[in-house]
């Protein structure tokens, strides 16, 4: 049996993303300094980042490892000026990072994993950490070695007790959500095979979609990334053995490919896809779509028309992947570019709902296995998942 969990919410419906400071938890800071003899390092050459808060109880033996998102750079210009931030650097980094939903320590937000070991990895590298190269720009010493921060700090992590782990979950939100999809499979290998492992990508569905002047332009922005960062090698290879490595970054591709269980939440309006893949800067020197995008209620009638397109061709699209029943699905009809860090989105009076379910709710009986989320031999249904 697939699972397949599907939610169209009222149309346009928007979430608000706001955090209660009264619960708010605060972590400091963990530089890995050591990385840096790898050749581990943001964009300019500092060394990575995460936060990790324990956890306790019964929860001593789980894990949850949260990829940050922040789009990419696809070019030097744009990867020099990221560098400069806590997006390119560790310099740039605040002393203490804001966990809240899936990495709250409370039951109030985070009901089914708070006593888990909670670590949001910090995004430093502009590729979904997939990039790899060995020569260091000459001209602006920027340093694309994505993949290798994330290699790092899972040993940095195993080292501290995830090896030997009972429970893990690999999570991300945007690109941190690309980046839990692509690197889902070699997480399950990092860990022993007693281990359960499964993976969580938020708002990470990305389609090849057209732009309203009928172009690709997303398509062209992950050539360019792959081809900086020297992501080929990084991909799964399952994939790039079809098709050239940057369709391999539409989730659209390599969702069939990926073996370890995976829950996909996204709303099949997606803000950041309306803004980036439909309507990309370069094609509204006028800013005529600017109080469309902001504020979804603004949209003239034809605005509306071309959205609702989009979100039809990105159903097609979803549903064209193939059957498995190690998958589950959270999908919905908001304008929003979801973050499961957030309570509003995660676990709270306000989140998202199907029947009945918030994510967390939803995410947490998939885990589990529970209530029409059970499946008794997963390898059958792992050679569904390719194409």
């Amino acid at each position: 049996m697939t699972t397949f969990v599907l939610a169209l919410l009222a149309l346009f419906c928007t979430t608000h993303v706001l955090s209660n400071k009264d619960d708010s938890l605060y972590v400091n800071i963990t530089i890995l300094q050591s990385a840096t003899a790898q050749g581990a390092v943001c964009l300019d050459g500092s060394p990575p980042a995460y936060h990790l808060d324990r956890g306790y109880g019964t929860g001593l033996g789980s894990w949850i490892i949260y990829l940050d998102g922040g789009s990419w750079c696809e070019s030097i210009p744009d990867c020099l000026d990221r560098s400069t931030t806590s997006l390119g650097s560790s310099n740039h980094m605040k002393q203490r990072g804001f966990l809240a939903g899936i990495l709250h320590n409370t039951c109030k937000q985070n009901p089914e994993f708070h006593n888990w070991n909670r670590v949001r990895v910090k995004y430093c590298d502009g590729s979904s950490f997939t990039g790899d190269v060995e020569q260091v720009h000459p001209e602006n010493k920027l340093y694309f070695r994505g993949a290798r921060i994330f290699k790092a700090i899972m040993e940095d992590l195993w080292s501290k007790g995830m090896q030997s782990a009972e429970n893990a979950i690999l999570s991300g939100t945007s690109a941190g959500g690309l980046a839990t999809i692509l690197n889902c499979d070699k997480f399950k290998y990092l860990l022993s095979e007693s281990t359960k492992v499964k993976c969580v990508a938020d708002a990470a569905f990305f389609i090849n979609g057209n732009t309203i002047d009928g172009t690709s332009y997303i398509q062209e922005m992950y050539r360019k990334i792959v081809n900086l960062h020297g992501s080929a090698k990084n991909l799964p290879s399952a994939c790039t053995y079809v098709m050239e490595p940057s369709l391999c970054l539409f989730s659209q591709n390599v969702i069939p490919y990926i073996q370890t269980p995976l829950f996909i939440i996204n709303s099949i309006y997606d803000s950041w896809q309306i803004n980036n893949t439909l309507v990309p800067l370069y094609l509204d020197p006028q800013h005529a779509w600017t109080d469309c995008i902001n504020n979804i209620s603004r949209c003239t009638s034809s605005q509306r028309i071309i959205i609702q397109a989009f979100g039809v061709k990105f159903l097609k699209t979803f549903n064209k992947l193939p059957s498995c029943c190690t998958r589950g699905y959270f999908l919905t009809s908001c304008y929003s570019h979801g973050d499961l860090r957030f309570p509003t989105y995660w676990f709270s009076a306000s989140s998202p709902r199907l029947l009945n379910k918030t994510i967390a709710e939803a995410v947490a009986d998939w885990y589990f296995e529970r209530a029409g989320f059970q499946y008794k031999d997963p390898y059958p249904c792992a050679r569904d998942c390719k194409l």
